[in-house]
């Protein structure tokens, strides 16, 4: 936010602004309160019992997560508990903190998908022609030029790739991200351990790279694929 008011440019301004709160208000409460549901039908009720199953942005957000977000676009939400001697459904803890792990990237995912089929049938139920979503969104206007479905369409195309951008770099296979913890299903404990003992150094430098804008490159190359995929798959809306 700070770079964007350094602009002095309003749209950017309002633009910046609508992305944080998509990722506070949306993002977050979403694929933390995945995380809590995932556990509590694998058997553990610790997120539940401390009211984390639900989508009230407050009970995920952390104060210098939240912040981080604010100043620099870059920041975290409260860590999920899960007591994985309790997911009992399933035969190991492993298996466990894979599955409750990979429910936060899969439920954004999957809203991006949701969001894709929401925005196309707006597109074709208003007269809108979307004539390139890959990467850019180009509206071509029914009438002389721009309505509100125009910007609620460009509204939701942000939340689209901030969700595929969220789900995305989640799955990064270094502590603390959560493709950390599906990896572990795969890797003996002694390994694991090996590598949690630097977890904090290696947050602080993903959390560098964030800053420079180096590891975002990557990420959304990979983002822009996953949207390319779902676009193909609602290819039947428009």
């Amino acid at each position: 936010m700070i770079s964007a008011i350094r602009s002095g440019d309003i749209l950017t301004m309002v633009l910046t602004a609508f992305s944080l709160l998509v990722i506070l208000l949306v993002v977050f409460p979403l694929h933390e309160s995945a995380h809590a549901l995932a556990a509590k039908l694998l058997g553990d009720d610790t997120a539940e019992r401390e009211g984390r199953i639900t989508l009230n942005p407050l009970a995920h957000l952390d104060m210098l997560g939240t912040i981080g977000i604010l100043l620099f676009g870059v920041g975290w939400a409260k860590p999920v508990p899960v007591n994985t001697v309790r997911c009992r459904k399933v035969k190991s803890q492993k298996a466990a903190m894979a599955i409750t792990a990979a429910a936060g990237p899969a439920a954004n995912l999957l809203s991006a998908l949701v969001f894709m089929i929401i925005m196309k049938v707006i597109v074709i139920s208003t007269g809108h022609n979307i004539i390139n979503m890959a990467g850019a969104l180009l509206i071509d206007y029914p009438n002389a030029g721009p309505n509100v479905y125009t910007y609620i369409i460009k509204a939701i195309f942000l939340i689209i790739n901030i969700d595929l951008l969220n789900g995305v770099f989640n799955l990064l296979p270094v502590p603390p991200f959560d493709g950390s913890r599906i990896v572990w299903a795969f890797l003996p404990e002694r390994t694991y351990f090996a590598i949690m003992k630097y977890e904090q150094i290696i947050m602080f430098v993903i959390l560098g790279l964030m800053l420079t804008g180096i590891i975002s490159i990557p990420f959304e190359i990979l983002s822009n694929a996953i949207y390319w995929l779902f676009d193909l798959i609602t290819g039947f809306i428009c």
